[in-house]
């Protein structure tokens, strides 16, 4: 069972000037909002709190935090200690095309955010998402993210906090889920036992691959790879195809769920797994039947109905 301190909720500041996206970033992410429909998404001028129940009895107190500077001001003096204590995780959002004297005032604002969080937060872990990457173009984007990338970078130079990485993300492709997904596995306890968990169901149903999502948000929890190709991002782009089917059969009402993949090189399968978990697992195995997968799928699933824990304590009885 996670422990009492595990069981808290995990608090995740979202912060960027405004209109960097962290109001449309967090509504496609967490509800399942279509992304052509935040075109027209208001700007927040109070911080927005909300809820998030994710893997069982983690729960995310995710503060959107309004980027507008004399309210943004405010929250990094008057405020700073009610906004920036007990924080898990910082996301702080740039806006790509921002530049000149605008991005300059930016770092400022940002730098002023990392003094707080390393005063009131040492230990919390900071992501850098430079949004909004559609606008430039192709034959631009590595030069665009190199320069803006070492300038971030050493802007937090010096300061007592971690910056765990950088994304070029946009809401419209498997970048926002790339990013994603490595934000909330930082917030999930006993990581490694998820990833045990995940290995040995991999060798017991003979697959080469398998890749477990939350269920609402199809995040990558982890995954295991058996090749030595290790694509993280191969599966992002899954979990943005699987939520945009999804949600395409939400407006059917139609329920997802199993969806089965066959073609002349593999088989998928991605069922229900716990309550909370979809599972894929790719095998290529031509003596392996996919009526044995399921079947055995189907039996871990009666073993876990026998433990009211969380699900890293139901995927621990794979072990």
């Amino acid at each position: 069972m996670y422990n009492h301190k595990e069981n808290l909720l995990k608090k995740l500041l979202l912060m960027g000037q405004q209109k960097a996206g962290k109001s449309s970033m967090h509504k496609v992410i967490f509800a399942c909002a279509p992304p052509k429909d935040l075109m027209q998404i208001g700007v927040t001028t109070n911080v927005s709190q909300i809820q998030i129940k994710f893997m069982g009895n983690l729960k995310i107190h995710l503060l959107d935090i309004p980027g507008q500077p004399q309210l943004l001001k405010q929250y990094l003096t008057e405020f700073k200690e009610t906004i920036f204590s007990n924080v898990e995780v910082l996301v702080y959002l740039f806006d790509v095309e921002m530049e000149g004297q605008s991005f300059t005032s930016e770092m400022n604002t940002f730098r002023s955010t990392l003094t707080n969080l390393s005063e009131y937060s040492p230990s919390s872990k900071v992501f850098i998402l430079i949004n909004k990457f559609d606008k430039i173009k192709e034959s631009d984007k590595k030069m665009v993210f190199e320069r803006k990338y070492k300038r971030i970078i050493q802007e937090a130079e010096g300061l007592n906090i971690e910056v765990k990485d950088v994304f070029a993300t946009c809401i419209w492709d498997e970048t926002l889920y790339k990013a994603w997904s490595q934000i909330v596995q930082n917030l999930l306890p006993e990581r490694d036992i998820i990833r045990k968990s995940l290995k040995s169901l991999c060798n017991k149903c003979s697959c080469d691959e398998i890749v477990l999502f939350e269920k609402q948000s199809y995040l990558v929890i982890d995954f295991e790879d058996l090749s030595e190709k290790k694509d993280i991002l191969k599966y992002e782009r899954i979990s943005n195809i699987i939520k945009q089917f999804k949600l395409s059969c939400k407006t059917a009402a139609i329920d997802i769920k199993t969806i089965m993949v066959k073609s002349k090189k593999f088989h998928v399968i991605i069922e229900e797994f716990t309550q909370n978990t979809f599972i894929l697992l790719l095998f290529t195995d031509e003596k392996v039947y996919p009526a044995a997968i399921k079947h055995n799928l189907k039996y871990v699933q009666k073993l876990f109905k026998s433990n009211l824990g969380s699900d890293t304590d139901q995927l621990k009885l794979l072990l």
